[in-house]
């Protein structure tokens, strides 16, 4: 199957992988053909790409970072548990929920460790729209690849993914008129966003079975290590390594997935929006880990090469994420091969990707006054 942007959907193309919506609901199911009808719905869905089956790329497997029922039993247990706080004040009396989340974290690790390189590969590429339950398995997924690429032991990755799982439970006690507002805040409501940090500390510090380390991620995820985070500017190695490394996992999270007021960014646009701040805002060998691990063109994807054809990214070198095996189907002049052939990049270094079919490449710079 291959990834296609959503301006290029033509009528009778079918569907590669499921839709969901923010609430893990199917809206489409793999092999639906689309109508013109149904690529107006997703494009007022924000919808920016889709899965496509087609007879070239039949062969192109693009595999899930979770297994379908992980998942599933996580955004389950995640909403669950975040709606069992929402309007709790901080100082009640809580459910214990430590348990759950370290069984729940032990089946997301088992994931992880069955793939023979885990990679970060994006889980929602064909989502409708940003939510925080989605947001939360995500940033711990990503967070936990790190985690495995930074050779952690077991207990450090289940101190690290509990960290990352709750790093957001804090926004349950923010007023849900300020937290999904869908246009940007105004400066109170923003210090009124901020708050969420020492929230979810309050909620975690003292919660049996949950990590302290973990209450940490919760308060420190937004420092900068030049101090121009929150809540407290902390510097440099005043933020703990787990906090550091669920700042990248959380900012690339919230630039690569849709909201209703702009488009998600392509992977290799948010490293690149991610690299702006490094020695600023993000450690540089954290950084140069998180790109190393990154898959930045996703597979499946159209890209545009510095021969002037066009392919898609048929397999990803895991040692060199950044140049991918490319099946080409179009030639320099645009007209469609009747035999595709494949350029594999991590030899053939004098060819470029030079962008992706059908996006504008420039990083919107709205993308970087939103993280920073």
């Amino acid at each position: 199957m291959r990834l296609v942007h959503i301006n290029l959907l033509q009528p009778g193309m079918k569907l590669g992988k499921r839709i969901y919506s923010e609430e893990g609901v199917v809206l489409l199911s793999e092999g639906v053909e689309l109508t013109s009808r149904l690529i107006g719905r997703l494009k007022d869905l924000g919808i920016g790409y889709v899965y496509i089956a087609d007879a070239a790329t039949e062969d192109i497997i693009i595999p899930d970072m979770l297994q379908e029922e992980t998942r599933r039993r996580a955004l389950v247990e995640i909403k669950q548990q975040f709606q069992s706080m929402s309007g709790v004040k901080t100082k009640s009396r809580i459910p214990h929920f430590g348990k759950a989340l370290s069984g729940l974290m032990n089946t997301i690790l088992e994931d992880i460790g069955s793939q023979k390189e885990a990679m970060i590969m994006l889980m929602d590429m064909n989502s409708s729209d940003f939510d925080l339950y989605n947001h939360s398995l995500n940033v711990c997924v990503y967070t936990l690849v790190l985690g495995v690429a930074s050779g952690y032991t077991r207990q450090q990755l289940m101190e690290i993914g509990l960290g990352a799982l709750l790093h957001d439970i804090g926004k349950t006690q923010i007023a849900p008129e300020i937290l999904h507002k869908p246009s940007r805040l105004s400066d109170e409501e923003f210090k009124i966003i901020q708050q969420h940090t020492t929230y979810g500390h309050r909620i975690l510090k003292d919660e049996p079975g949950i990590p302290l380390l973990a209450a940490h991620c919760a308060l420190q995820h937004h420092e900068r290590i030049d101090g121009s985070g929150y809540p407290f500017g902390l510097k440099d190695n005043e933020i703990h390594e787990y906090a550091k490394w669920l700042a990248l996992a959380d900012s690339y999270d919230a630039m690569t997935t849709n909201r209703v007021y702009k488009q998600a960014l392509l992977p290799h646009q948010a490293v690149e929006v991610l690299y702006t701040g490094s020695g600023t805002l993000y450690e540089q060998r954290m950084l140069e880990k998180f790109r190393d691990c990154v898959a930045i063109y996703p597979l499946g994807i159209s890209v545009k090469l510095s021969t002037g054809e066009i392919g898609v990214v048929a397999a990803i070198h895991s040692r060199v994420p950044q140049r991918p095996r490319i099946r080409v189907l179009k030639d320099a002049y645009g007209q469609t091969l009747s035999a595709p052939y494949e350029i594999d990049l991590s030899t053939a270094l004098s060819v470029m990707i030079t962008g992706v079919e059908g996006v504008e490449d420039a990083t919107p710079a709205s993308a970087r006054n939103e993280i920073f």
